[in-house]
């Protein structure tokens, strides 16, 4: 028998010896890479924290002591002591979720997957337990990227004012899921090379107690340290020095990569599905290149997922014009758009589920002041993604800012024309969603993107596509299936999705019986509904494609799509029988 087979909740591990503790670190690392390297997941941040989470369960008492947990990056060793074992093993992957969930233990608190937030959230449970007069140990976790976001450091802010018991792990193994960027890491540089002593200290200036630890993957220290604030009476920051990717040395020797990573040879660490050919990330890429060769100001801005779309390569070759700015979603927009405005020609990368944190920045800072940035949104589809990273309502929140262009090409050629124009206009800020469904070839027609300007593909009669972005092809087989069953369909790419060509759409009415479209977001506030909305004083169908308005928590693509009825085949028999009750 394992260790690991002796725990099946948190009061079995007070319950080891310090032998047995240290093999349960190495039996939760094996389980960890076991599951990562077959489905993939975060790797680096949890191997970190083996340690660190096995004193906080051998000293604390969870659920009662309540463990806050930050992006839930670095939850899968508490996973594992908390009854969810079963879910690192062969046939149980898909059994829990990535992220921590009140729903699935009571041991989580919250459903967290975005960043910054773990400190405020154990402030309003402390806050809560000291008016119910209750006796607990909150204790919020948080990495050293995590702290540059504004969240986190508002809730700093306010900790320092608070009264009662709160208990901070400052997790710091030097990294973000990049590397770290910003003036605060030096100060925390600092407090390493000095073992917390340096005079000047980040933590303490927000009125805060505070302690160091440089063994942060040491049970013995990190159990010590846990007993001596247990049941503290004032806020206290316990930083903690672990090592990312601890005790697999691929996920040491490359800590970026290893922080979220697909499948992979547990051996050699290397890809078991390696992308290769020319890709719209590689397109990007080459295109800045270019402009900058050309003389254009151009600089890239991102906020710590570099990664995402191959920013690291544009970095090496222009350091001078790359911005990480860190988790700080809300400055890149502002500080991107102050620089499109002086004259500078910025490109902001973005997932989209990330910048929904910096709406308002979107709405009140570039919208209103119709600076010309250029922001590039990824991961804005439905997707099999959790409920966390969710992405397929950007087209619907974005859309509905004013003084904003909102385009969705469909193929790499219509992507650099945007860019081009984007570039040289300098009216108004641009949003171009990053087609997801593989790299097409397809003329663009536009090269003036002022005006929104549908282009009709495929002229026919009775019922018109409009299909939007990357579902594009999806288009294309439906209209390829209605002509085999006799319908000769309009085929269009409407490229613009929160402008639209009234005059095109006035057209389509004098021909046609129903008007499809198809969006690969949320339909409620969206592309189709726009449409659908101008379309009502016409004596016209119209039949909106796209995903419903609910949180899907990792539910297949596939599925998704036979939900939403989103499959080439479920769309034609949607169509007809539609054409049917006319």
């Amino acid at each position: 028998m394992t260790v690991l087979d002796k725990v099946n909740e948190p009061a079995d591990v007070k319950n080891l010896t310090h032998d047995e503790l240290i093999e349960l670190s190495q039996e939760i690392r094996a389980a960890v890479l076991h599951k990562v390297s077959i489905v993939g997941g975060h790797v680096g941040p949890n191997l970190g924290v083996t340690e660190l989470t096995i004193a906080l369960h051998k000293v604390f008492n969870s659920p009662v002591d309540k463990f806050i947990w930050d992006v839930s990056h670095q939850t899968y060793p508490h996973k594992i002591l908390t009854g969810r074992k079963i879910g690192f093993t062969d046939g149980h992957f898909h059994d829990i979720t990535p992220y921590t969930s009140q729903e699935e233990s009571v041991h989580d608190f919250f459903t967290v997957g975005h960043t910054s937030t773990s400190i405020a959230n154990a402030l309003g449970y402390a806050q809560a337990r000291d008016l119910a007069a209750k006796k607990e140990n909150i204790v919020a976790v948080i990495g050293d990227g995590s702290i540059s976001g504004g969240l986190a450091m508002e809730a700093l802010n306010n900790a320092g004012d608070f009264k009662g018991n709160l208990i901070i792990v400052f997790n710091d193994n030097q990294m973000s899921i990049a590397e770290n960027h910003g003036g605060l890491y030096r100060n925390l540089a600092e407090l390493r090379a000095t073992n917390g002593q340096a005079e000047n200290n980040f933590f303490k200036a927000f009125g805060l107690d505070y302690k160091y630890l440089e063994e942060g993957n040491d049970i013995e220290a990190l159990t010590a340290l846990f007993e001596e604030v247990k049941d503290i009476d004032h806020p206290i920051v316990l930083h903690i020095h672990t090592q990312k990717g601890r005790g697999y040395e691929p996920a040491v020797e490359n800590k970026e990569a290893f922080h979220w990573h697909v499948p992979f040879d547990l051996a050699t660490g290397q890809s078991k599905n390696q992308p290769s050919g020319e890709t719209y990330t590689s397109i990007m890429l080459d295109y800045m290149d270019k402009k900058i060769a050309e003389g254009l100001p151009l600089v890239a801005i991102n906020a710590a997922i570099p990664g995402i779309f191959g920013l690291k390569q544009f970095a090496a070759k222009h350091p001078e014009r790359y911005i990480d700015a860190g988790i700080a979603e809300q400055y890149t927009i502002t500080f991107g758009g102050a620089m499109a405005a002086a004259g500078a020609r910025p490109i902001i990368f973005h997932n989209s589920t990330f910048l929904q944190r910096a709406y308002d920045q979107l709405w009140h800072d570039v919208a209103i002041n119709k600076e010309p940035a250029i922001i590039i949104v990824k991961g804005g589809v439905i997707s099999g993604s959790d409920k966390t990273h969710q992405g397929s309502s950007a087209m619907t929140w974005i859309s509905n800012i004013p003084n904003l262009k909102y385009l969705a090409p469909t193929s790499g050629e219509e992507f650099t024309a945007i860019l081009d124009w984007a570039l040289a206009q300098h009216e108004q800020p641009v949003v171009i969603q990053m087609p997801e469904h593989g790299l097409e070839s397809r003329a663009s027609l536009l090269t003036d993107f002022t005006q929104s300007s549908y282009q009709m593909t495929k002229m026919g009669e009775k019922v018109a596509i409009l299909a939007l972005g990357g579902l594009y092809s999806h288009g294309e087989k439906i209209a390829a299936a209605l002509a085999e069953k006799g319908i000769n369909a309009t085929l269009v790419n409407p490229l613009f999705i929160n402008d639209l060509d009234k005059d095109f759409l006035d057209n389509l009415t004098e021909n046609h019986q129903l008007i499809v479209t198809i969006e690969d977001g949320i339909l409620d506030g969206g592309f189709g509904q726009k449409v659908a909305s101008f379309l009502g004083r016409y004596d016209v169908k119209v039949l909106n494609f796209g995903a419903e308005r609910e949180f899907n928590d990792s539910v297949p693509v596939a599925e998704l799509y036979d939900r939403y009825h989103l499959t080439p085949e479920l769309m034609v028999a949607d169509i007809l029988q539609v054409l049917a009750k006319k």
